[in-house]
């Protein structure tokens, strides 16, 4: 997502054919990570083992291909090439599926060593094409299992976040309404014309909240998915096109200028909105202005790995190396706004004081997405659109 003054997580870009799928992992292993997550931070020196170090001549480059909203401290990004000698050249596409096609396309001649941002939804794709050669560094082993989907280690996780509804307070308290404590109650009357989703077929976030309701109410049954996303269309339930229409445009809350005081965004979104408030509060808040709804969420995970055919492979493991160092690890949360995968690095306090986790977030099987996202997003247009 994209808030004021930022490059903030924004995963709304346009999606590609074969994705994931519907297996419920319980988020209570990573639940726990980011608040255990306090160590001190560690210099930007210690970011790789020392036999990363002087791995190519003064002048090299190592291509990092990646989304639009990949961002860190210029100073962490430096410290590569001070302890390789070569630089990160970032090649940046418009959105996760964007990068995903361009390795793709470019396989028999790799237009990038790296590949990062590759998210859940379209690992599957990803994986398939045999874009990735295996490698794990040394600080998997502190990257909780839940994380880890690619059993033969050909990713690795850098960062989560999870897709939920998020609240605008302030309408609510306006309103005289109390906050929603699950997503079935969206579909009442007090919620009418007060929801805003982005659509699956194009919008990452969108396609994300989707698969938490196919998780959730199932396929069969008195009552499915199918049947929910009906009950929303009966109640107003707006579909815009990516996830900066709806969080800008048509939301009330935070940096919104819409009037719709629900939306499907990020759970890490109230934090943004804390800590890119403008003008600065002369006193520091106990609250942020929005709050996510932390039932139906879907947790999505964003990997690294090396693209086969790179000419530079030792760098390129570096490079994974680098992403998951506690350095960057710690860099993550305020430039991305997800939460750094690696449990040693320390979160900042406006996260430990405002980011909200839930407790048991809905993911999928990447092969079952991959088998059935066309289909889905298909029923899905035909409930709420037609």
């Amino acid at each position: 997502m994209t808030m004021p003054g930022t490059s903030l997580r924004h995963r709304g870009g346009l999606l590609v054919t074969g994705l994931l799928a519907a297996a419920s992992l319980g988020g209570s292993a990573l639940a726990q990570s980011p608040s255990a997550a306090v160590a001190p931070a560690s210099p930007v020196a210690s970011s790789l083992a020392p036999s990363a170090a002087s791995l190519a001549p003064a002048g090299s480059t190592v291509r990092l291909l990646t989304h639009g909203a990949f961002a860190l401290s210029q100073s962490v990004l430096d410290s590569f090439q001070q302890q390789t000698g070569a630089s990160i050249q970032v090649i940046a596409s418009a959105d996760a599926g964007s990068a995903v096609n361009q390795a793709i396309l470019t396989k028999s001649n790799p237009i990038a060593d790296v590949l990062y941002g590759v998210d859940d939804t379209f690992l599957s794709r990803a994986l398939d094409a045999g874009i990735f050669e295996p490698y794990q560094p040394a600080a998997i082993t502190d990257v909780p299992d839940a994380l880890k989907l690619d059993p033969q280690g050909r990713v690795t996780p850098i960062d989560y976040g999870d897709v939920c509804i998020n609240i605008d307070l302030g309408a609510l308290a306006t309103a005289g309404l109390q906050r929603p404590t699950t997503i079935e109650q969206l579909t009442q009357p007090a919620w009418k014309d007060k929801l805003v989703v982005e659509d699956p077929g194009v919008s990452s976030p969108g396609l994300a909240f989707v698969l938490a309701t196919i998780a959730r109410f199932g396929e069969t049954g008195t009552y499915t998915w199918r049947d929910y996303w009906a009950a929303l269309r009966a109640n107003g339930v707006q579909v815009a096109a990516t996830w900066d229409d709806a969080y800008y445009n048509d939301f009330s809350g935070g940096s919104g200028a819409g009037d719709r005081p629900l939306v499907v965004s990020y759970a890490s979104s109230p934090v943004a909105e804390v800590y890119y408030a403008d003008p600065k509060p002369s006193v520091p808040p106990t609250q942020a202005p929005t709050s996510a709804l932390l039932d139906g969420c879907y947790r999505q995970v964003e990997f690294a790995g090396v693209l086969a055919g790179t000419p530079q492979p030792a760098l390129s493991r570096a490079l994974v190396d680098f992403l998951l160092s506690q350095p960057v690890q710690e860099d993550i949360p305020l430039n991305m706004f997800v939460f750094p995968a690696n449990t040693i690095a320390a979160l900042p306090d406006v996260f430990r004081t405002f980011a909200e986790l839930p407790t048991h977030p809905f993911t999928m099987d990447p092969p079952t997405i991959a088998a059935n996202r066309d289909r889905w997003i298909e029923e899905w247009t035909q409930t709420v659109l037609r």
